[in-house]
């Protein structure tokens, strides 16, 4: 049995301190896996129902491939680690040929690498997926998402990294989230690709806007769990967006 609570490691990052903490859940019994950005925290493993359900929606929103002999040879970049759900279930669908997962921080790639992290086995050992440091919103405006082959398309781009939109980790990131932004990286997709991106906050019309203005079709999903800490449901938002 594991101990109520441990840090397994902090680190001072250009970000901010980071730290990954695991404490024993009085309710279920089971541990617990989170990470903070100095006092804001980042993620939980008790509430991933989202985190899932973005890469889920993104691979059920792709057409069929014309050649039925390439059904199963869909490429997608994750834009952040993170605890690794949401890179753990595109490896899950069965027409992932391979996945780039792009995560600023070495920190957390560590924490995957070293087993720190249930998800981090399932990553290291998969041969379809590579786990990539670098800046995620500076390389879509640069020359792609996969370092050994510039300007690479993908089928799919899944994003969990900010809040959402509006409430950014730096504010680097808002150019991303405008119409320039937004038109460059559908150019990262193949005809017919698909962007999904996790927000915390509800539905945004003025985002949804952008999004239709450089995409074909845009869908907002509402995704409701339930939630112990506030004894009652919380929602995220998933927006997915496909290119002509």
């Amino acid at each position: 049995m594991s101990s109520r609570f441990e840090e397994l490691d902090w680190q001072q990052t250009p970000m901010g301190a980071i730290s990954l903490r695991r404490r024993r859940d009085p309710a279920s019994g089971e541990d617990v896996y989170e990470v903070k950005l100095d006092d804001d925290f980042l993620m939980s493993s008790l509430f991933t129902v989202a985190e899932v359900a973005v890469a889920r929606l993104a691979l059920a929103a792709l057409p069929a491939l014309p050649d039925a002999e390439l059904d199963a040879q869909l490429d997608v970049c994750v834009g952040g680690l993170g605890l690794g759900y949401t890179a753990v279930e595109v490896l899950d669908h069965p027409r992932v040929r391979s996945l780039v997962v792009v995560e600023r921080l070495g920190q957390v790639i560590g924490w995957h690498h070293n087993g720190l992290i249930p998800a981090g086995a399932v990553l290291r050992d998969d041969e379809r997926c590579r786990l990539v440091e670098g800046d995620f919103f500076a390389m879509a405006a640069g020359s792609g998402f996969d370092p050994a082959v510039a300007g690479r398309l993908f089928h799919a781009i899944v994003v969990d990294i900010d809040h959402s939109p509006r409430h950014l980790l730096h504010p680097s990131h808002a150019d991303f989230y405008g119409p320039s932004g937004t038109r460059a990286l559908a150019e990262r997709l193949h005809p017919g690709g698909v962007f999904a991106l996790w927000s915390n906050d509800p539905p945004d019309d003025a985002y949804t806007g952008v999004l239709a203005g450089a995409f074909e079709d845009v869908q907002v999903e509402v995704v409701s769990f339930p939630s112990a800490l506030q004894g009652r449901d919380s929602s995220n938002t998933v927006y997915v967006a496909r290119r002509a």
